[in-house]
């Protein structure tokens, strides 16, 4: 069992009159082995949802589960088993890796922070690389050797090669072309299936999410406005809002 949820989670920065809520009051259950798709324009709380998952972000109100545990009071040995199981892959594949450090270091680093010994972990580094399609010497290269598509696959596989049970994926296909784009979330729906992840997958592209999620939240200036199976919000989306998401889709709304 490995069910990730959010309940009545309210985020708010700044102080007093100038205060602003990111996220109001959402809740949002990512069943085990299902992946949801959170979708919404730029601002609607995606990215802030998945940092307050990972107390990246203060949480004002609300509640965080994994399994029906609220991981916001776990001591400090169970919050680094939390974030073994929990794993997130960041969006900027550029700037998500350390150009000083080669592909073996970043893998073995998120192993073992303090020491990284690459020869340690090298069956568990080749065994990932593998599973991302990458070649057992990837890990002696650095990212700067490395296409945008691959590098967003050594993110994939840092994020994977701790064994999580849950996996956030935030806008990973944001910064890559279509073909690319295509080849990642080919990638990603295999290893979710392989692997049996659960999976939170943020976009603010409905096409994108329709290819690798089974049900969908649509966030909105950070209150959820719909939720449902993929297929449908897809063909029956109740708010105005879905609708213009929908219309974005090139052919989506000529179909319509």
């Amino acid at each position: 069992m490995n069910t990730l949820a959010v309940e009545d989670l309210t985020v708010r920065f700044g102080r007093g009159a100038r205060s602003v809520t990111a996220l109001n009051a959402v809740s949002v259950a990512v069943p085990s082995g299902r992946t949801v798709g959170l979708v919404g324009e730029s601002g609607s709380g995606k990215s802030t949802l998945a940092k307050a998952i990972l107390g990246i972000v203060p949480v004002a109100g609300g509640r965080v589960l994994l399994d029906g545990t609220d991981v916001r009071g776990l001591g400090r040995q169970q919050r680094r088993a939390f974030l073994r199981r929990v794993q997130l892959i960041p969006q900027d594949p550029y700037s998500s890796l350390n150009p000083r450090r080669t592909v073996g270091q970043t893998l073995a680093e998120a192993l073992d922070p303090v020491h990284a010994r690459v020869r340690q972990h090298r069956e568990a580094i080749d065994a990932v690389l593998a599973e991302v399609a990458l070649p057992a010497d990837t890990a002696d290269r650095y990212p700067h050797e490395f296409s945008g598509g691959q590098r967003q696959r050594v993110a994939i596989a840092r994020a994977l090669i701790t064994r999580p049970e849950v996996v956030i994926a935030d806008e990973i296909t944001s910064a890559l072309d279509v073909s690319v784009q295509a080849e990642v979330l080919a990638l990603l729906d295999r290893l979710r299936h392989e692997l049996t992840l659960t999976m939170l997958f943020i976009s603010h592209n409905l096409a994108v999410v329709s290819q690798v999620s089974d049900e969908v939240v649509v966030l909105r200036h950070g209150d959820v406005v719909e939720t449902g199976p993929v297929g449908e919000v897809f063909s029956r989306p109740t708010d105005d809002y879905t609708r213009d998401l929908l219309a974005a889709i090139p052919g989506q709304g000529a179909a319509r």
